[in-house]
């Protein structure tokens, strides 16, 4: 564990719908919250330097390593890959890499973000794929909700790496004993799902993982918090986030709309004025920004590229709380731990032509 005095952020300053200035607001916000942390910024000298000569504080607390070239939010994972060594979004992670900063943050592409994470810092022992995991707001405070991005398509052996990886998140960041899990499908019964699903949950439940399993949860189940550690693919995942946050912005447009409609209503909204504040911070998305990928040998945090300097801010909350804890070594030890309950999945074992047991429709 770390001092904040002592925590080195590596910042993608160009990644982002739009980068660099949405990424300096975000930093702006963020010396104020975190004075002694300082920063790496990555990216075009001659474009950041001006923006640092706004914020006095923000340009004590930061260095600029320059990076000729980004990543486009539309480029190919592959092609980022082949450029890698001049991006900025390849310099935030080697900082990493290198031991140089605790944690690294980008808002730019996701893909290749996953991908160059992959490469330079290499997935845990055991672990074949990184998951982002993001904390979702809920009626009884938050939950574990992965993969919302990374991975859009997972065979029961992943699903089941990413139970086991956001049960340990959840121990961390949420100081659970023993969190809940569940994994998402179409509904509770054992009958429903893909078959990956399915399989994923015959192979925890017979497998002796020590895990608090409670099989399936549908989507309506996430945001009642009936469970700690919501597990599903990337597509399905973050596809939820961005409907929940769309449902968010459609409500907080119809209460607008209704508060306008006569001075009653006007009226009514003065006198609870607090009370909507409050709501409104609640529902805001960009309070919730930044995931973290899980099941690397560093720490990255994802932040949603769309968003602004406000929700950059978030993201970088999420950064130096990661960087400040003991994050990884706490994953490594309970990813071994419950490792060692795991006999070979049904796929493993069909890969090793073991006989394996056939899961009923």
């Amino acid at each position: 564990m770390i001092d904040k005095a002592e925590c080195v952020l590596s910042v993608d300053a160009m990644g982002g719908d739009d980068a660099p200035g949405m990424v300096i607001d975000g930093l702006a916000l963020a010396v104020v919250r975190h004075p002694k942390v300082r920063y790496l910024l990555h990216g075009d000298q001659a474009k950041l330097a001006p923006l640092l000569e706004k914020h006095a504080a923000l340009k004590a607390a930061s260095q600029i390593r320059h990076a000729p070239e980004f990543v486009a939010m539309d480029e190919k994972p592959s092609h980022a890959l082949r450029r890698r060594g001049a991006t900025s979004m390849f310099q935030t992670i080697a900082s990493v890499e290198r031991g140089e900063a605790h944690a690294a943050i980008s808002a730019g592409n996701t893909g290749a973000l996953m991908a160059m994470a992959k490469v330079q810092l290499r997935t845990m022992a055991g672990i074949v794929r990184p998951a982002i995991a993001a904390l979702w707001p809920t009626v009884r405070g938050e939950t574990v909700v992965l993969d919302v991005g990374a991975n859009v398509g997972l065979d029961e052996r992943q699903l089941v790496d990413f139970a086991i990886l956001g049960e340990a998140y959840a121990r961390v960041i949420l100081g659970l004993d023993r969190p809940s899990v569940a994994l998402l499908n179409i509904g509770a019964e054992e009958v429903k799902g893909t078959e990956s699903v399915k399989a994923a949950a015959a192979d925890i439940r017979g497998s002796g993982i020590d895990m608090n399993f409670e099989g399936f949860v549908e989507g309506v189940d996430i945001s009642m918090g009936k469970v700690d550690v919501v597990v599903t693919d990337g597509f399905t995942g973050n596809v939820a986030l961005k409907t929940a946050e769309g449902t968010a912005r459609l409500f907080a447009h119809y209460l607008s709309s209704a508060i306008r409609r006569s001075w009653i209503s006007r009226l009514g909204y003065i006198l609870a004025s607090g009370a909507f504040r409050t709501l409104r911070e609640r529902m805001d998305p960009r309070s919730v920004n930044g995931g973290v990928f899980l099941g690397l040998n560093g720490i990255v945090v994802k932040s949603h590229g769309g968003t602004d300097g406000m929700g950059f801010a978030a993201a970088l909350d999420l950064a130096v709380d990661l960087a400040g804890s003991d994050l990884q070594a706490k994953i490594t030890n309970r990813v071994n731990e419950i490792k060692t309950y795991r006999p070979p999945t049904a796929l493993e074992r069909m890969e090793a032509g073991t006989p394996t047991e056939t899961i009923a429709p």
